[in-house]
């Protein structure tokens, strides 16, 4: 009998449980991991769309780290002002001499057009205070230097700025911690001539805040600068991540064919867009670093630094490497959602859903009506008046509103565009196509040229306000000599010396003090007073309109005010005498000095000297009075040079240089220029100049990546045999269709917002075609570009652009 086998039941088989796909929080890191292994690996198709990516949101990146950076490097140099300026006291008491004390001296002069600044100094006892930079006060005939100035004055080819310093020896070098920017022009140098009088002054230490608050109109200007430079970066940045689109849907059409969902393709191509967006924020750190190098290096425009002073705060850039990334994303996703990505194609629609209007309208009214809504701007009130926040929001609506209004207006004017030549229609078909990526392409250049002409307006209103006309006649002298000693021989020195100097056509010099009437009389609680000036015939002929004149003869000058005239009279009287010693009002105790102005005295009318003033007073031959008697006088002149001599203001400041270390020489100017507003319009060139290259690179980029989607199409349009001078004429249509309508819209704009700025600055506009020059500018970057992407174009048109893989 056999055995039978029993076998266990076997156990129920069926199919295995599906995994459960991640959802929520899971499901997007895994898809936009899965978008930055494919921006990663995806060959090199994938890595040129990712490079083009990041190479222009490194460009934004680098401009707005230099944008964060610019509190900081004011900050800085502002802090080594204060700390090298010395602490003057203001409680009218002068200091007393002790061991810790220094007699200065503010000192200058310029060379081809640069400025030296310096001090010179005398300490009082042998523990005196330091500027920062130095190791110890420079003793008689030595001299501390920047390094910039080192080297201006070992350069053999400034030989003549070297004989300025005939009598020092430069001894040492500043340190960082005394200057302002490594190409700054500074010195320190020692006397033992100078005492705490006439323009010098004792102070104890170094350190001081000498600024001035910022004028109401040139805060809301620089608030208007910073939204005008810094929105087209913004723009540029969501344009830069948007790069590849048409390659990168193909990809997700794939993706979409072996299984995944509509929502996990976004996702994915969000996640391509995070991983370029990422490696821009390397690029721009790196670019950043390599360019802020040159702060230390080139001067650019009097704001140069040290490159450690541009460091942005640890805020900004956290901000800007959030902002950055989740904008890329944003952009993604906003992008896809009016296209159907499915797993036969990608689906934009034949027509296109027309663009809603409403909305790209309401922007820059809701931004006008802002800055209607902030007022108008008190300067009484100072800094209080300017409304920041509303400025600042305001005016950036209304420029993000023009870039939203451009793809609809490039629309509406594309779709109706029919016939024309052949470059022309492939141009317009191409734009009809794609107007989005063409308006996006020419967006920032739009902002760009409306902030510039709003800004144009401003600057133009308020010109009168920061630049004066001094009166100054440059056509009779172009350089004044002074100097705080009154000596007759001196001012004689002057006119030879000057006048046997190289380049020097003619010299007018005088000698000036103030004089009182004496006896005590009082008119208003103040002794009168008037101004002698001492001069040859021909230099008194200068300042006012006299006939005969010899050596001894005196006169009364007037100026035409009768109330002025008076004042004058009171103490210029023909036959009485005057004090030509202190004024009694200021030392009460000194003795007059007295000085009786002759009988015989004519009066005459006084005409403006070459700085465009009048003097009034007592005018004296040298003869008429002994100017060794005079109080606190000085000694003038002006002096104009030979244009056609080239270093002829050289020779004369080197003149002046022999006649005494302390005499000043200073150019004559038609206009004055507020030194703020001068620095903040320097401070808009280079900020400007900034942006229009970044626009600049901007649009190639984009245009290359255009046509580097456009590579297969280029190719079969050759091989079919289409001109290639078609095609780049129809590449230079392309580019100039959408930046001819953006330059008008941009001009529309800026018009109405300059008119609303220059309102709340309680202006009116003065310039109405500051536009002209700035859409020339725009016309030339698109002829710029177009030229550039050419060579780019020839190659992507050659036949082996048809192969594939």
């Amino acid at each position: 009998m056999s055995a039978t086998k029993v076998h266990p039941p076997a156990a129920a088989t069926g199919p295995a449980p599906a995994a459960v796909a991640p959802q929520g929080v899971a499901a997007w890191l895994r898809d936009l991991g899965m978008g930055i292994r494919f921006a990663a690996g995806g060959g090199r198709e994938g890595w040129t769309r990712t490079i083009l990516t990041a190479v222009g949101v490194g460009l934004g990146v680098a401009l707005l780290l230099g944008a964060a950076s610019v509190p900081n490097l004011l900050h800085n140099r502002d802090d080594r002002s204060f700390a090298r300026t010395p602490h003057s006291s203001f409680d009218g008491e002068p200091l007393k001499a002790s061991d810790s004390t220094v007699v200065i001296r503010n000192t200058g002069t310029t060379f081809h057009g640069k400025s030296l600044t310096g001090l010179f100094l005398r300490a009082d006892g042998k523990s005196p205070a330091l500027p920062p930079g130095l190791d110890k006060i420079p003793g008689p005939g030595e001299m501390v230097v920047s390094p910039a100035m080192r080297d201006l004055l070992d350069d053999p080819a400034n030989k003549l700025l070297k004989e300025r310093f005939p009598d020092v020896r430069v001894t040492g070098t500043i340190g960082e911690a005394g200057l302002l920017s490594p190409v700054e022009l500074f010195y320190y140098a020692g006397s033992d001539k100078i005492t705490a009088t006439g323009n010098n002054y004792r102070v104890e230490q170094f350190g001081q805040d000498d600024s001035l608050p910022l004028d109401p109109f040139l805060m809301a200007l620089v608030v208007l600068i910073c939204v005008v430079l810094l929105t087209p970066v913004a723009i540029f940045i969501g344009t830069a991540v948007r790069f590849g689109g048409d390659r990168r849907d193909r990809r997700l059409a794939a993706l979409r064919l072996v299984g995944a969902d509509a929502r996990a393709v976004r996702r994915i191509a969000a996640g391509e867009a995070l991983f370029g967006a990422v490696l821009g924020l390397a690029v721009g750190a790196v670019l950043f670093l390599l360019l802020r190098q040159l702060v230390g290096v080139v001067d650019l425009t009097n704001v140069s630094a040290y490159p450690s002073d541009m460091v942005p705060s640890a805020a900004l850039v956290a901000l800007v490497a959030m902002a950055v990334p989740v904008s890329a994303v944003l952009v993604t996703l906003v992008s896809l959602r009016s296209v159907a990505i499915e797993p036969l194609g990608v689906f934009r629609g034949a027509k296109q859903r027309k663009r809603r209007l409403w909305w790209r309208v309401l922007l820059p009214v809701v931004g006008i009506g802002t800055l209607l809504y902030s007022g108008r701007i008190d300067r009484s009130m100072g800094n209080d008046a300017v409304n920041v926040t509303a400025i600042a929001v305001g005016s950036a609506l209304s420029l993000i509103g023009l870039s939203a209004l451009l793809p609809w207006l490039v629309e509406a004017v594309v779709g109706r565009l029919r016939g024309g030549p052949v470059p022309w229609q492939l141009a317009v078909r191409r734009l009809q196509l794609t107007t989005g990526t063409a308006s996006r392409a020419v967006s920032g250049i739009t902002v760009a040229v409306a902030g510039a002409v709003a800004l144009q307006m401003m600057f133009a209103s308020m010109h009168d306000d920061f630049n004066k006309v001094t009166g100054q006649d440059t056509t009779r002298a172009e350089l004044t000599v002074r100097s705080g000693t009154a000596s007759g021989p001196l001012a004689q020195r002057m006119i030879d010396d000057f006048t046997a100097t190289e380049g020097v056509t003619k010299v007018v010099g005088t000698v000036q003090a103030f004089v009182t009437r004496p006896g005590g009389k009082k008119v208003n609680d103040m002794t009168p007073t008037t101004q002698l000036t001492i001069g040859s015939c021909a230099t008194l002929r200068e300042l006012a309109h006299i006939g005969s004149c010899k050596d001894g003869d005196t006169f009364v000058a007037h100026t035409g005010s009768k109330e002025q005239n008076g004042w004058v009279d009171q103490t210029a009287r023909p036959g009485k005498p005057v004090n030509v010693g202190p004024d009694p009002d200021f030392d009460k105790n000194a003795k007059p000095v007295l000085w009786t102005l002759p009988k015989g005295t004519t009066t005459v009318d006084a005409r403006p000297n070459p700085s465009g003033t009048k003097i009034d007073g007592i005018f004296a031959t040298p003869s008429a009075v002994d100017i060794k008697k005079l109080d606190d006088a000085s000694t003038t002149s002006w002096v104009k040079i030979d244009p056609k001599v080239p270093d002829a203001e050289e020779y004369v400041r080197n003149t002046a240089a022999r006649l005494g270390p302390f005499i000043g020489v200073d150019s004559l100017q038609a206009v004055d220029r507020d030194k703020q507003y001068a620095s903040i319009a320097r401070g808009l060139q280079i900020g400007a100049s900034a942006t229009m290259a970044l626009i600049a690179a901007s649009m190639l980029v984009s245009m290359i990546e255009q046509l580097r989607e456009r590579k297969r199409l280029l190719a079969v349009l050759t091989a079919f045999g289409t001109r290639r001078s078609s095609m780049a004429w129809s590449l230079l249509w392309q580019t100039a269709l959408p930046v001819a309508l953006g330059l008008a819209l941009a001009i529309g704009g800026g018009l109405g917002l300059g008119v609303v700025m220059t309102r709340m600055i309680d202006h009116g506009v003065t310039d109405w075609w500051s536009f002209v020059p700035l859409t020339g500018a725009g016309a030339a970057m698109v002829v710029a570009v177009t030229l550039l992407s050419l060579p780019p174009l020839r190659r992507m048109m050659r036949p082996d652009g048809l192969r594939t893989e």
